[in-house]
């Protein structure tokens, strides 16, 4: 019988998800041969043959898990809402990449006022799921427009009253004299796993998602301030 574990994917986005994921890869005895940021490779080794990364677009990742190319990634909650989260299981909110999904408008729009007179309002997101859930359960009437970056530019040349994007400091937005006027809802990185993966390599997965639980675990303690 071979008892070899079997092969693991796992799908990640370069930037701020994968320099925060690494701690807890490397709780769970995994290490990258290469750094995505420095290298052209797709597809990294690491330092356990039967793991490989694959690195991905942040919006492509439920994507590569649903359909299998990857048993597990590692996806914002703001990505997992737009995709749907068909077909993935969701054991594990990593606590890393946090931030807010907000409304935000130019300083000198009167956000509150629209709000209350039921102003149809233009609004630039590439959140277009979540925003339209948004408004709706506010009894707003919004036109949505579609963008991919650069977000703050559509109050400042008049293409939208509005944005709803991700905010972590707010100096961007300070930056371009706008000014968030509503959350929508915080935001952090999650564990997504293949469904059928869990029951076909649940020996090799099992593993990686203690380890995971047990470094998140561990940093909750370590945030804890000692009581005097």
């Amino acid at each position: 019988m071979d008892d070899s574990p079997a092969p693991l994917t796992i799908a990640l986005s370069k930037g701020r998800i994968f320099d925060d994921t690494a701690p807890l890869l490397h709780a769970a005895g995994v290490v990258a041969q290469d750094d995505p940021e420095h290298s052209r490779k797709l597809i990294l080794g690491t330092d356990r043959s039967h793991v490989r990364l694959i690195i991905v677009r942040a919006s492509d990742v439920p994507t590569y898990v649903q359909y299998g190319a990857a048993d597990i990634g590692i996806a914002g909650k703001d990505v997992l809402l737009e995709h749907g989260g068909a077909g993935l299981y969701q054991p594990l909110d990593l606590q890393i990449a946090r931030c807010r999904l907000m409304v935000a408008v130019r300083n000198d729009f009167d956000y509150e006022s629209a709000v209350r007179q039921g102003a149809r309002l233009r609004v630039a997101t590439k959140y277009l799921r979540t925003a339209r859930e948004h408004f709706a359960e506010k009894g707003m009437h919004v036109d949505l427009i579609k963008l991919y970056g650069s977000m703050e530019l559509a109050p400042l040349v008049g293409l939208a009253d509005a944005i709803v994007d991700l905010v972590s400091s707010g100096n961007t937005l300070k930056a371009n004299h706008l000014r968030a006027v509503e959350e929508i809802l915080p935001i952090s990185a999650r564990l997504i796993v293949n469904q059928a993966a869990l029951k076909l390599k649940r020996k090799t997965i099992q593993p990686m998602l203690d380890a995971f639980s047990a470094a998140i675990a561990g940093s909750r303690r370590r945030q804890v301030p000692a009581q005097a």
